[in-house]
């Protein structure tokens, strides 16, 4: 692993060293290197600095999710101990395609001191990231598999391959019953990007956890013919609403159905989805629905 060192901590951490009567090379980076006894000393960092506009990555709220790595047509980000890391300042092109995917606003810009854009580096980055068989070993991998968008299309799977037989007929009553109505991937409030082409158009059901286990028929009730979004305001950290409004801000989300249990802690998700609603701007129609611990619709 090649370590990088700002010209001022070599200066003052590394000011007793006589670099001058030492041997110098450079090395494939282009970083000016002196060496003695056998120790190397990295004094300069790669030239053609600039001021310029690069991405930031804040760890706190990253999650992990890959988004941007697939979103980064620069494979400029990779997902490094279970958070996104930008890998090099010269493979940032600064255009951000990376920002809008990312479902908890972990990612930002800033100005400061960073290398050149190298347009020769990065296409062969592009290249080797969209191989068939390119390598994840160094950590560089899309991301995780399970918060990547995408929409279900529940016509498709219901109607199956064909068959005539009575008991065939009677297997998909069956399944038509109990068949999943969800119409969408992610679910979780804090993965869903805010711009998933679902949304468009949806009716948007939100939805604390515990409700789909708690009341029996969920899925036919609910989730049915919506586009849902779940989470716990007592587990989750943060708050939702700015979340919840970017989605109803940035969509045309045609109704808003919230769904909470009966217990305290549960108001969070309502008082979120309300103060979400507000901040939107819009004016849109909304519902509430009240679960109770045995399973019950108390208000409808």
């Amino acid at each position: 692993m090649q370590h990088y060192f700002c010209y001022y901590y070599c200066i003052i951490h590394i000011k007793d060293y006589n670099y001058k009567s030492s041997k110098s090379y450079t090395d494939e980076n282009n970083i000016l290197i002196y060496s003695k006894s056998g120790r190397d000393v990295h004094l300069v960092i790669q030239e053609d600095k600039m001021i310029r506009k690069v991405i930031k990555i804040n760890e706190e709220k990253c999650v992990g999710c890959g988004l941007c790595a697939n979103a980064c047509h620069e494979g400029a980000i990779a997902i490094v101990d279970g958070k996104a890391k930008l890998l090099r300042d010269d493979y940032c092109d600064g255009l951000g395609n990376c920002l809008p995917v990312c479902p908890t606003n972990a990612i930002s810009f800033e100005e400061r001191e960073a290398a050149e854009y190298n347009r020769e580096i990065a296409p062969k980055r592009v290249a080797a990231k969209e191989a068939p068989n390119a390598s994840s070993a160094h950590g560089e991998g899309c991301g995780c598999a399970g918060s990547q968008a995408k929409a279900i299309s529940r016509s498709a799977i219901l109607s199956g391959p064909k068959s005539s037989s009575s008991a065939s007929v009677s297997t998909a009553t069956t399944m038509a019953s109990t068949e999943s109505q969800l119409r969408q991937w992610p679910v979780q409030i804090k993965l869903v990007p805010v711009n998933a082409p679902y949304f468009e158009n949806a009716n948007l059901l939100i939805a604390a956890d515990c409700t789909a286990y708690a009341y029996g028929d969920f899925h036919n009730k609910f989730v049915k013919n919506r586009i849902t979004v779940i989470g716990c305001p007592k587990l989750d950290e943060g708050d939702y609403t700015e979340k919840l409004a970017a989605i109803i801000r940035e969509n045309n989300i045609k109704s808003v159905t919230i769904v909470r249990m009966e217990v305290p802690c549960c108001g969070g998700i309502e008082r979120a989805s309300v103060n979400a609603l507000k901040e939107s701007g819009k004016f849109i129609p909304w519902q509430i629905y009240t679960i109770s611990t045995d399973g019950r619709i108390l208000e409808d």
